[in-house]
């Protein structure tokens, strides 16, 4: 090559690059600032193409450029809010994968029984709230759990107090205090004087009303049972509009927290036709500040006539998705709820409750089917699991889909049959678990299970995901804290209170963590385009926190705190300076 080629290529070159670079000034110039940027932080996006980044620029609602902070800091403009870091974690905002939104609202405004330790602690609130009520004010709590409790009450049946002991602190205001689990109710004289319970109350199907030798009623209602309670009877019946602002209470209360606890987008796992209307005004009034996507919780009936007015994807500026249905076919481990193939561990005479039957939940799919939603159904017992299996094969056969296509889901799919494991990644059916219940049950799962039967059945994600099964995560809230840095760290230790660890061979890596509370939590629901992970392109919903939850120590874990939870672009909770 000679050197007049030589020179003419290198002329022509610069002028390319040249090209270039005015051409890209050009499209900086024309492109709009920042309206926020994070720098100098360390910005973990779950993204495989991009894992980390120093900094991040968001303009509107969405991620406009991950970088570095010089690169970022080119983007901001006169009005640009900039946030230095300082070296702390930036993540996508946390996905809680099954929740019950409402319920969490409505624990905020009762009685509260999650932390008690005894019976007598609750006897004792109980008595503090009875003071106080109006005559024939019905007392309201949830959150107790008799395996939680350091000692056992007496007298007891199957480790349950009998209610003599609560009707005597409440003689004269009815009490209904909800297992927490959400499976069970444990309620004074008056609440079945006004209700009707008596020993000569037959079980509803799917529940059991638990009473002493002599047949009387304890005061214990599993499952269905709990339905038998006539919650507010005596009482004046509210308005309308005491009713309305009495959920929008709920609604705010319940939004709060979860932005405290770096929640953006919240899956609820079961609502009614009233309460989607409820959130959809929120949103048209641009009063929702967080993103809601919602399982609709109601009877065939009403499903198969109402449901095609219902579908909402993305409604507003993203907020509110309704697309599923939630249905459940057996109760919780707990109050012995559970639905099994053997009988449990401590008591022989029982293998649980199927609570649904199955037949209705084989019409629930074809509804779903038909109306193209995810069918999403609560199975918690092997027998449960194995039995929801068998309900979604049938329909995807019958219907000729893949079900990987479906992406329906199991909520909970806590205690599976080995044999039934490699059927979840088969069958391309999701696994919507929960970390926290791992380490908060692990005491009482030996105990209901036994050694072998928990072993290789309970909690066992890596097998699920070695499946080809998608596994996801969240808290079950109110039956936990709203709080995913407790189940991030409960899903990567499995350490119990105790220190001892529940079959650790079944922990998730961190980023296999991080990735169940986040982009799996966005694939479950058919959201992987717009949120999930950190990109370009897709929502700014991102969380920081204080603590390196990737690299610390696991005993480390839970002292993180979310410092920013951001939604949308905007900042929606900061961390109280401390004073």
């Amino acid at each position: 090559m000679n050197t007049f080629t030589i020179r003419s290529l290198l002329f022509w070159g610069a002028l390319v690059v040249a090209g270039v670079l005015v051409w890209r000034m050009s499209v900086n110039a024309q492109q709009p600032p920042a309206d926020l940027i994070l720098i100098n932080g360390r910005i973990v996006t779950a993204d495989d193409s991009r894992p980390e980044a120093q900094a991040l620029a968001m303009r509107g609602d969405t991620i406009a450029a991950i970088g570095t902070s010089a690169e970022m800091q080119k983007l901001a403009g006169p009005s640009t809010k900039v946030i230095d870091l300082q070296g702390q974690l930036a993540i996508p905002g946390f996905i809680e994968g099954h929740g019950h939104f409402t319920g969490l609202g409505s624990g905020l405004m009762n009685l509260n029984l999650m932390t008690t330790k005894s019976w007598n602690e609750i006897l004792t609130a109980v008595a503090s709230a009875a003071e106080t009520a109006k005559p024939g004010q019905w007392i309201i709590g949830r959150g107790w759990h008799q395996e939680k409790w350091t000692s056992v009450p007496t007298p007891n049946i199957e480790g349950f107090p009998t209610h003599e002991s609560l009707s005597r602190v409440s003689p004269n205001n009815p009490v209904v205090l909800t297992h927490a689990s959400g499976h069970a109710s444990f309620v004074n004289a008056k609440a079945m004087e006004l209700s009707g319970i008596t020993r000569d109350t037959a079980n509803p199907d799917g529940g059991e009303i638990l009473k002493d030798e002599k047949g009387n009623p304890t005061g214990l209602l599993r499952e269905r049972a709990s339905g038998l309670v006539r919650q507010g009877v005596g009482e004046p019946e509210p308005s309308a509009a005491d009713r309305q602002a009495r959920a929008l209470r709920g609604i705010e209360l319940a939004t709060r927290e979860a932005l405290s606890k770096g929640v953006t987008s919240f899956q609820d796992a079961g609502s009614g036709f009233e309460t989607v209307d409820m959130l959809k005004t929120l949103v048209d009034e641009n009063k929702l500040g967080i993103r809601l996507w919602v399982m609709l919780r109601v009877g065939n009936d009403a499903l198969a006539a109402r449901l095609k007015d219902y579908r909402l994807v993305n409604y507003g500026d993203k907020r509110l998705t309704v697309r599923a249905i939630k249905v459940s076919v057996d109760g919780a481990l707990g109050p012995r709820g559970a639905w099994l193939l053997e009988p449990y561990a401590d008591k022989a005479d029982s293998v649980g409750l199927n609570t649904t039957p199955m037949a209705s939940a084989r019409r629930t799919a074809q509804i779903a089917i038909e109306h193209g939603f995810q069918l999403n159904i609560h199975a918690i017992g092997d027998r449960a699991n194995r039995e929801t299996l068998d309900v979604y094969e049938e329909a995807f056969k019958a219907a000729g889909k893949d079900g990987k296509d479906l992406r329906w889901r199991i909520e909970h799919a806590q205690h599976i049959h080995p044999d039934d494991v490699p059927r979840f990644g088969r069958l391309g059916v999701i696994a919507s678990m929960q970390g926290i219940h791992c380490t908060s049950d692990a005491p009482y799962v030996l105990q209901r299970l036994g050694q072998e039967r928990a072993r290789t059945g309970a909690y066992v994600w890596q097998d699920l995901m070695k499946s080809g099964a998608l596994v996801t995560n969240g808290t079950d809230v109110p039956v936990e804290d709203i709080d995913p840095i407790a189940s991030f760290h409960a899903t990567v230790s499995r350490t119990l209170a105790d220190g001892s660890v529940f079959f650790p061979e079944q922990r998730m890596s961190r980023l296999e963590a991080l990735k169940s509370y986040t982009i799996n939590n966005a694939i479950a629901a058919f959201e992987e385009d717009i949120k999930g992970t950190l990109a370009p392109g897709k929502l700014a919903d991102i969380v920081v926190l204080s603590k390196d939850i990737m690299t610390v120590p696991d005993d480390q874990i839970r002292d993180a705190k979310v410092v920013y939870t951001i939604v949308g672009g905007k900042v929606m909770y900061e961390k109280p300076k401390a004073f």
